[in-house]
């Protein structure tokens, strides 16, 4: 695990372990609350959930956690200054409307609240060689991908050939918005948490061994990034 991914844990540990109130935006299956459950005495009821399937909100209540079925690019369900923490793992950049989002952490968090969100990085060092080759920035499946352009050459092929959609409503793996770390540095202050932190893991270009050292040195540059912002 990376130095900055335990840093993302240790904040919600700490959140659990006093007792705070948790949301879990994209929470899946409540996995990550049943794994950190087993290092705190949290109970069930102070961890809430929002997830888009339902078949997995089903899944979470069933384990006693308090999830709901919610489109996050809609204003969140909670009234202002609920929780302690706010949780966003590789969620934000699905997002249409991001920053909308980010915005409605802020106000359901309440004044010493938490926000940690793990995000891919558009401003990486493989991002650069991307576009020097000519190739299509993106950390993951895009209008613009292999994927949609393989489409299409199969439908030229043969119209009878089923190509299944790749700009559904909801797409599982497709990347809309990727920010870069300042960027998302900056406009976390701009809407009012005053402590941010920015940590990053994963700088591709480097051997393994040189890994951990790069990750101090240019997180700005790092593939995924990690964000802990305080009110």
């Amino acid at each position: 695990m990376s130095e900055a991914y335990g840093k993302s844990q240790s904040a919600i540990i700490d959140t659990m372990q006093n007792g705070g109130k948790i949301l879990d935006c994209g929470c899946n299956d409540g996995k990550m609350y049943q794994r950190l459950a087993t290092r705190t005495n949290t109970r069930p009821q102070d961890y809430y959930g929002l997830e888009w399937n339902e078949g997995l909100v089903t899944c979470c209540n069933d384990n006693g956690i308090n999830a709901k079925k919610h489109d996050l690019n809609k204003p969140l369900p909670f009234p202002t200054g609920m929780f302690q923490c706010v949780v966003a793992l590789s969620v934000l950049e699905h997002l249409l409307f991001s920053c909308r989002f980010m915005q409605e952490t802020y106000r359901v968090l309440d004044d010493k609240g938490t926000l940690i969100l793990l995000t891919p990085n558009i401003s990486t060092l493989f991002t650069i060689v991307q576009l020097i080759l000519g190739k299509m920035p993106s950390s993951g499946p895009h209008p613009d991908s292999l994927v949609l352009l393989s489409s299409l050459q199969k439908i030229k092929v043969s119209k009878s050939v089923h190509i299944p959609d790749v700009e559904t409503d909801n797409p599982l793996h497709r990347h809309l918005i990727i920010f870069s770390f300042r960027v998302l540095k900056l406009y976390l202050k701009m809407i009012g948490f005053t402590d941010v932190r920015g940590y990053g893991f994963g700088n591709c270009p480097f051997p393994i061994f040189m890994q951990r050292m790069m990750e101090e040195i240019v997180p700005c540059h790092c593939r995924q990034l990690v964000l802990i912002a305080r009110k």
